[in-house]
């Protein structure tokens, strides 16, 4: 079954899209960087030419420590040394690419959605959404609420290093989530930083506040969607890569194709035939239709398949909460020479450069694990579990560079 043809943008929105380029016409829909909102009104933040509002924070992301440790983040495929495979580092920069295409071809307001992408998720834990769902349980447990990377996300940015990054980069991460596909999203009306810290206790209080999140702006609508774009067709290249799939013909997609390549296109396309010089970002019903059958399919023959087996998820569950119980542990006692104090509270404090040790410390313990946890990257998680529980036979086992040369 051969790929789907690629699809064309209708000649009349590629027409108005030209002359407006050319008449230097703004998109009256797009976030104008005058509206910026910040929580701290520094003078060194204001916007400049040569440092524009958005491409500020663009730059206040990738100089937080946290974004470093995107490279050794799983995206899809945990337990693999494999530098061919997509970590979170390239998946951020996929989804970058693809909002800026969709929002320059709409007249969109490109470096905010540039920022909302490459910060959507610094809050990640190790070991991906399986990852996640391990610490939240941890979390839960022991005090009711709830742990979201999205939510993490804005508290990495907002919180622990306080970068001063603008309420709508903010939103857009908070807001992000590409497992809730939608056909048409509209903008939801947050407009200031109560209201985003109200959202983000709702959210740990109440998972189900997850679901009914909206970003505030149509570019945050547009990273939402490339979330989705972005990983359906690369998630397929690193499963061929890694032999989990024989090729793309084990997929369906009438519409918007079955390769990475078409279903870049195809989106793109869509999106902007259906919404430009409209409030909100929408796809067709077709593409919609395939954009669920795709994620469907690869929860199918790829997530299923390569995700832990009851066996190993177990043995996960129980190394997050060894290690969550222990760090929780070393905190109440003010043990000092645990690594949550000298590999977490006082490098966090070294760099934030905006909290103090005994401020961060009047923090609920748990808060301070969880930021600790989620902070870690595979390789590191797997030796710091390692180092404390020595005797455990329980160990992260990946597959090698060298392992089919055995």
């Amino acid at each position: 079954m051969s790929d789907a043809s690629y699809l064309a943008l209708d000649p009349a929105i590629e027409r108005a899209i030209r002359a407006d380029r050319a008449a230097g016409k703004r998109n009256p829909h797009a976030f104008r960087d005058e509206d910026v909102v910040r929580r701290d009104a520094f003078d060194h933040d204001r916007a400049t030419l040569v440092r524009p509002a958005f491409e500020r924070d663009t730059e206040k992301i990738i100089n937080i420590p946290a974004y470093n440790r995107y490279a050794d983040k799983t995206q899809v495929f945990s337990f693999v040394e494999n530098d061919d495979i997509c970590r979170r580092a390239l998946h951020v920069q996929l989804v970058a690419r693809v909002a800026r295409s969709i929002s320059s071809l709409l007249g969109l307001n490109t470096a905010l959605a540039e920022a909302i992408a490459l910060g959507h998720d610094l809050g990640h834990t190790p070991f991906g959404h399986a990852g996640e769902k391990f610490l939240s349980t941890c979390y839960h447990e022991r005090t009711g609420r709830f742990f979201n990377h999205n939510v993490q996300s804005v508290r990495v940015m907002d919180r622990l290093y306080r970068r001063n990054i603008s309420l709508q980069t903010l939103d857009g991460a908070l807001c992000h989530n590409g497992e809730f596909a939608k056909q048409e999203l509209s903008v939801g009306s947050l407009g200031s930083f109560d209201e985003l810290d109200e959202l983000v206790e709702a959210c740990i209080a109440d998972e189900e506040t997850i679901g009914s999140l909206r970003p505030s702006t149509l570019e945050g609508c547009v990273v939402r969607m490339s979330d989705m774009i972005a990983y359906l067709g690369k998630d397929r290249i690193d499963a061929r890569d890694m032999g989990v799939i024989d090729s793309f013909d084990a997929f369906e997609g009438d519409y918007i194709g079955k390769s990475n390549v078409s279903i870049l296109n195809n989106m793109i396309v869509d999106i902007v035939n259906h919404s430009y010089g409209c409030d909100r970002i929408r796809m067709s019903p077709e593409a919609f239709r395939d954009i669920k059958r795709a994620k469907e399919q690869n929860y199918a023959l790829i997530y299923r398949r390569e995700g832990m087996s009851d066996e190993h998820a177990d043995m996960m569950q129980e190394m997050f909460e060894e290690l969550y119980g222990k760090l929780l542990d070393d905190l109440r006692r003010k043990d000092e020479s645990s690594p949550v104090f000298k590999h977490h509270v006082d490098y966090l404090v070294r760099k934030s450069r905006s909290i103090t040790r005994e401020n961060y410390l009047r923090e609920d313990p748990n808060t301070i694990v969880v930021d600790y946890i989620s902070s870690m990257t595979d390789s590191y998680f797997s030796a710091l579990y390692a180092h404390l529980f020595p005797e455990s036979g329980k160990r992260v086992v990946t597959r090698t560079y060298t392992d089919d040369l055995r």
